[in-house]
C-alpha cells in the first residue's frame, strides 16, 4: 500500500474486466495503478488499458482495487488513464455486482452475469424493403416484356410494383415466391432498389399494442395525491429514501405508482416497476401501456435471448423511460434511473435462489443509492423486514385504508375442518364453501380457488384436534420423509436435524386421522367437474403455464369471462383485478401455516390476505371462505380481520423470541460435496470455524445436518445456520470463511452463503 495525498493509504492494483457488454465475461486482468492515479481509480470507474500482445488501447471497467499482487509486479501493465464522464450505467452495474459480491458471499463473475441481462450481443433484426425505381406505367411495361420472354417471376414482381411501389422483402420471398436471384437481376438493372433498416424484436404480447387507445389517467382520491405530492417533494428537494405505502387490497396503489412515474419522467428520468412474477406481467402492462404507450418495455425470463438485448439497448440509448418485470429488470441499463417501484413488495419471489443469493429489495436500494432514485415499496401485507424499518423510522410510511370507489372488503368465512369431519363430510370442500360456489353459478358471477401448492404437503397434522407435529428446539413444523416400506416414515426438523419417528395416532388426542394434507389443483379441478358438471373451470399452475404466453391466455380468458371457475396456486392470488369475482376459497390455510419455516406464519398471513383480496373489487360484494383445522391460530385469526398490524405484533413477538429476522439476522452455510463423508466434515470444519472466529456469545450457530433434500444429481448436500442481531458480524464471519475456504483448497467441495434466507434447505 501507498500513501494517498489525503494522507489515506491506497492501493496498488486494479483488477479490471473488458468487454463486458457484448463479450462473454471470462477473467478480470489486472493492471498497476500509475502515480499519476492513485487515489484516483474508484469500483466502476471506466478506464483506458493497454491489451494484448500490441498493447492496443481499449475501455474496461474497474471491477476491485487491491493491494495483492497476482503476478510477479514487473510483469503488470499500468492503466493508461480514466476514460472522461466513464461513469455509465454500465459502470454502475459493475459497482453493483461488486456491491453484490460483498454483502452476499458469491464470486464476482457470479455477481456480473447477474447484473449484465445479455450475457452474449445478439444480431439485430435488419428490415427490408423492395423499392420501385420506374414510375408506373414503366413498371407495367417491364411486367408485359417479362411476360412475353417467360419471365414469369420478373413479371410478378414488376406488376405488383406497379401497383404498390413498395413491398416487404418478406412479403416478395414469401407469398410472391420470387427467389433472392431474381430479386438481385432486378436491382441490378436499376428497375429496383432494396432499402434495409435496423428494427427491434417485439417483447410485448401482440395483444397488449394491438388497437391501443391512451387512456386519460383516473382522478387520485385525496389520500393518494397526499402520498404523491409528499413523495414527489422530496424528489424535487433532492431527498431520496424509501418509500413503503401499505394499501389494502383495490386500495389504488397502481394509480399511485403511475402518477409518481408521470412527475420523474417530466425531470427527464427512467423508471422501472418490479413484479413478482411473470403471471403479472399481461394485466400490468396493459394498465401501464394505455397510460404512457411506446415508452413502456418489458424484461423477463420467457423472452428469447433476442428479445432481452433488444430491450436492453433500447433502455441504454433512452428509447424507452419505463421498463416493466420480475426482479431481473432490476439491471436495465438505464442511464438517468430516477424511480425504483417494487410491487408486491413481500413476494419470496424477489429472492434469488441462484448464488449470488440476493434480494431485489435491497439491491434496488442500493442501486437508488448509486444512481440518486427513489424506492417505493408497495403491498397490502408489507414484508415484517420493511414493516419493522418504517415502525423504526428507517424508511417513510405510508398508508391507503380504503378500497377506491367506496367499495367494501370481502366478508370472512373461517370453515373449521375438524368440525367438517366430524359430521361426515370428507370432501375438498366444505359445506359452505360448495354451497357458495352453487350460488355463484347460477348468478353468473365467477370463483377464484386457491391452494397454496400444486404437489403435496410435507408437515403432518391430526384432523380432529388440529395438533401439528413440531420440532422441540426450533419451534417449526416437522417435515415428513416417507420410508417405502413402513406405513409410517420419519419426521424431520429441516434447521436443526431433529428426527423422530413417524406416527399413526395424534400424540395429543389418539386420534387416527393424522397424516399429511395431501391435495392439488388438478384433484380440485377434476372435483369441480363432478359436483358442478355445467361449470367452466380453468386451471392455473406450473403445469398448465409452461408456453411463453399461456398466463395470458388464461388470464384473458378468465377476464373475458370465459370461465367460471379459476382453480390455480398462488400466482392467481398476486395483483389480478377481476370485476365478476365475488368468491374466493382458500382450500387448505393449514398447507402453508406448517410449512416447515419460521416464515410460514408470516406467508400464510400475506397469502390469505392476498387472496381475499381478489374478493369483491367492483360494485359486487365479496365473500371468501378459509377452510383450515386451526381456526383459532393468531395467523387464520387476524388474515380473516384483515389486521396486519395485529398479526405484526404477534409475529414479532415470536420471531424476537427466537431470534429470526427481522428481529436478528441468519446466514445458512451450505455445503455441497460428491462425498457424503468428506461434505460432512467440511460442513462440521465450518461450523466450528464460525464459532472460533465470531467469538461472540450472541452469536448462534445451528447444526451442521443433512439438508433437506440430502442428495440432488449425486451431490451431497449439508447445512449450518448463524444467527446474530447484528448483520455485519454475519458478513465478517462469510469472509473469514471464505478465507478459510481458500486456504483449504476445498477442489471438489463448493459453499454456497444465503442472508436471512426464504427457503429450507
Amino acid at each position: 500500500m501507498t500513501e494517498g495525498n489525503d494522507g489515506q493509504m491506497t492501493c496498488r492494483f486494479a483488477n479490471i474486466i473488458v468487454d463486458i457488454s457484448h463479450e462473454k465475461v471470462d477473467r478480470p486482468f489486472q493492471y498497476r495503478i500509475p502515480d499519476g492515479l492513485m487515489g484516483k481509480i474508484a469500483v466502476g470507474m471506466a478506464v483506458t488499458i493497454p491489451f494484448g500482445r500490441g498493447n492496443k488501447l481499449i475501455h474496461g471497467y474497474v471491477m476491485e482495487i487491491t493491494d495483492n499482487a497476482l503476478y510477479e509486479e514487473s510483469l503488470l501493465k499500468e492503466i493508461h488513464s480514466i476514460v472522461k464522464d466513464g461513469v455509465s450505467a454500465e459502470a454502475d452495474s459493475i459497482r453493483l455486482a461488486w456491491w453484490m459480491k460483498q454483502n452476499y458471499g458469491s464470486t464476482m463473475i457470479s455477481a456480473l452475469k447477474t447484473v449484465l441481462p445479455v450475457k452474449q450481443k445478439r444480431k439485430q433484426l435488419v428490415k427490408k424493403t423492395i423499392v420501385c425505381m420506374a414510375d408506373e406505367a414503366v413498371a407495367a411495361g417491364k411486367a408485359e416484356e417479362f411476360g412475353r420472354k417467360h419471365q414469369t417471376a420478373k413479371a410478378r414482381l414488376m406488376q405488383a410494383l406497379s401497383i404498390q411501389p413498395l413491398l416487404p422483402y418478406t412479403l416478395v420471398t414469401g407469398k410472391l415466391n420470387i427467389a433472392a436471384q431474381t430479386i438481385q437481376s432486378l436491382e441490378k438493372a436499376g428497375l429496383i432498389e432494396i432499402r434495409s433498416e435496423e428494427t427491434y424484436r417485439n417483447a410485448l404480447p401482440e395483444n397488449v399494442a394491438r388497437g391501443w387507445q391512451k387512456k386519460t389517467k383516473n382522478q387520485l382520491s385525496e389520500n393518494q395525491e397526499r402520498i404523491v405530492e409528499s413523495i414527489a417533494a422530496d424528489f424535487r428537494a433532492g431527498i431520496r429514501q424509501t418509500y413503503l405505502i401499505h394499501g389494502v387490497t383495490g386500495s389504488g396503489k397502481t394509480e399511485v405508482y403511475m402518477e409518481l412515474i408521470d412527475r420523474v419522467i417530466a425531470e427527464g428520468r427512467q423508471a422501472i416497476v418490479l413484479i413478482p412474477e411473470i403471471a403479472l406481467t399481461y394485466q400490468t402492462l396493459v394498465r401501464f401501456y394505455q397510460r404512457f404507450g411506446e415508452k413502456v418495455s418489458v424484461m423477463n425470463s420467457r423472452l428469447s435471448a433476442g428479445e432481452r438485448s433488444d430491450q436492453c439497448v433500447r433502455a441504454a440509448k433512452g428509447e424507452i423511460d419505463i421498463m416493466i418485470g420480475p426482479r431481473s429488470a432490476l439491471f436495465t441499463p438505464f442511464e438517468r434511473l430516477g424511480l425504483v417501484i417494487m410491487d408486491e413488495e413481500h413476494e419470496g419471489s424477489y429472492k434469488s435462489e441462484n448464488m449470488p443469493k440476493y434480494h431485489a429489495r435491497e439491491t434496488a436500494a442500493e442501486l437508488c443509492r448509486m444512481k440518486d432514485a427513489v424506492l417505493v415499496l408497495g403491498s397490502a401485507t408489507p414484508s415484517l423486514e420493511s414493516y419493522h424499518k418504517a415502525k423504526n423510522g428507517e424508511i417513510k410510511l405510508f398508508t391507503l385504508k380504503e378500497r377506491l370507489a367506496g367499495g367494501q372488503l370481502p366478508q370472512v368465512h373461517v370453515e373449521d375442518l375438524r368440525q367438517e369431519l366430524k359430521s361426515g363430510n370428507r370432501s375438498i370442500f366444505s359445506r359452505r364453501l360448495h354451497a357458495l360456489i352453487g350460488d355463484r353459478l347460477e348468478k353468473g358471477e365467477q370463483t377464484m380457488l386457491f391452494i397454496n401448492r400444486r404437489g403435496y404437503a410435507g408437515f403432518v397434522s391430526c384432523r380432529s384436534c388440529g395438533y401439528v407435529m413440531k420440532c422441540p428446539h426450533c419451534d417449526v413444523s416437522l417435515s415428513e420423509h416417507t420410508d417405502k416400506y413402513k406405513k409410517a416414515g420419519r419426521l424431520v426438523c429441516h434447521y436443526c436435524g431433529y428426527e423422530t419417528p413417524g406416527v399413526t395416532s395424534c400424540p395429543q388426542c389418539g386420534s387416527k386421522y393424522i397424516l399429511g394434507f395431501r391435495a392439488g389443483t388438478q384433484q380440485i379441478e377434476e372435483l369441480l367437474h363432478k359436483e358442478f358438471p355445467a361449470a367452466r373451470v380453468l386451471r392455473m399452475d406450473a403445469d398448465t403455464t409452461r408456453s411463453k404466453d399461456s398466463y395470458e391466455q388464461i388470464l384473458s380468458q378468465f377476464a373475458n369471462e370465459e370461465a367460471d371457475i379459476l382453480v390455480g396456486t398462488q400466482m392467481i392470488v398476486k395483483g389480478h383485478d377481476f370485476a365478476r369475482v365475488t368468491l374466493v376459497g382458500i382450500l387448505a390455510a393449514d398447507m402453508s401455516l406448517h410449512a416447515g419455516d419460521y416464515r410460514a406464519g408470516e406467508r400464510t398471513f400475506q397469502l390469505l390476505t392476498q387472496a381475499a383480496g381478489r374478493a369483491g373489487r367492483s360494485a359486487l360484494p365479496g365473500e371468501v371462505v378459509i377452510q383450515t383445522y386451526q381456526p383459532e391460530h393468531y395467523t387464520i385469526v387476524h388474515a380473516a380481520n384483515q389486521d396486519y398490524e395485529g398479526f405484526y405484533e404477534e409475529e414479532m413477538t415470536y420471531r424476537d423470541l427466537m431470534m429470526y429476522p427481522p428481529a436478528a439476522h441468519m446466514m445458512a452455510v451450505l455445503v455441497l460435496s460428491p462425498d457424503a463423508v468428506t461434505g460432512a466434515g467440511h460442513a462440521g470444519k465450518l461450523a466450528e470455524r464460525a464459532k472460533a472466529v465470531s467469538g461472540d456469545a450472541l452469536a448462534l450457530v445451528i447444526g451442521p445436518t443433512e439438508a433437506s433434500i440430502g442428495r440432488i444429481n449425486d451431490v451431497f448436500r449439508y447445512i449450518f445456520y448463524i444467527k446474530h442481531r447484528n448483520y455485519q458480524v454475519l458478513t465478517e464471519i462469510k469472509d473469514a470463511l471464505e478465507t478459510y475456504i481458500d486456504m483449504m483448497q476445498w477442489n471438489a467441495d463448493s459453499v454456497q452463503f444465503d442472508f436471512n434466507p426464504m427457503r429450507n434447505y
